[in-house]
């Protein structure tokens, strides 16, 4: 195998580039339909891709867009994983730090009660509109 015609399978692939922790965790997001290469939305776990392509997914709370260059062998470290891709995102899309407050210490005991956690996550969703 060698040039760009080499292709591989993409939810192989994505795992062995580590943005997900299982082959099954790769493949069940492409089959969920959360994965578009070239802008195209991907349903099969086996389609093939080739260095060149974008890849546009979710990882946690971000999309990732990605260009593949070259394909793997293994699922090595991550020094490793991080030469199969470049990294399309603008530096400074990062996540923006949170301005939350800290949970508060209820008085008598250190865990709060559900009643007094309710009022902790409504006070958080407020802190973040």
């Amino acid at each position: 195998m060698s040039g760009s015609a080499e292709k591989f399978r993409l939810d192989k692939w994505i795992w062995q580039a580590r943005f997900v922790k299982s082959r099954s965790l790769a493949a069940a997001l492409v089959e969920g339909g959360h994965v578009r290469v070239n802008g195209q939305r991907v349903a099969k776990p086996a389609q093939g891709v080739h260095p060149g392509d974008v890849l546009t997914f979710p990882q946690g709370d971000r999309i990732r867009v990605v260009r593949i260059l070259s394909a793997a062998t293994r699922r090595g470290p991550a020094s490793e994983a991080q030469a199969l891709y470049d990294d399309l995102e603008p530096a400074g899309a990062e996540k923006p730090q949170e301005n939350v407050a800290p949970i508060e210490r209820i008085e008598g005991n250190a865990r709060p009660t559900k009643r007094d956690r309710r009022k902790l996550d409504l006070d958080r969703r407020r802190a973040l509109e």
